[in-house]
């Protein structure tokens, strides 16, 4: 009377395969992604394997001229100490030697500077 219907139900052997199959896929595809992300993790030891010695030779040749600069001041400002220190002995030396005239040259540079000094004044106002 009514037309058959014949809707097809698959059988639960056909059900088990695909989803053996799915795991499988799954599986397969969590092993592709291990295996990336091992192969991704050594490249990237590898490359800090390489940069670890050239980043500590930089290292080693920042703080080389750090001291070497360091050590070239002190030799400077060792050396201006001790050009200070000659120019005022040989200024004391020359004071009591030559008393007159260094306290006309003194006097003379005092004027000197003062004069310097009016005239700037002047040209401000």
């Amino acid at each position: 009377m009514f037309g058959s219907n014949k809707t097809s139900i698959p059988s639960n052997s056909s059900m088990d395969h695909a989803g053996s199959a799915a795991e499988q896929a799954l599986h397969a595809t969590q092993v592709l992604a291990q295996e990336a992300l091992d192969g991704l993790a050594g490249g990237v030891q590898e490359l800090r394997d390489q940069a670890s010695p050239i980043l500590h030779q930089a290292s080693d040749r920042a703080s080389n001229f750090a001291h070497n600069t360091v050590d070239a001041l002190r030799d400077q400002s060792m050396r201006l100490r001790d050009q200070a220190a000659r120019a005022g002995a040989n200024t004391t030396h020359y004071i009591r030697a030559e008393p007159v005239k260094s306290v006309l040259m003194a006097a003379a540079t005092g004027a000197a500077l003062m004069a310097l000094v009016s005239l700037l004044n002047r040209t401000r106002g």
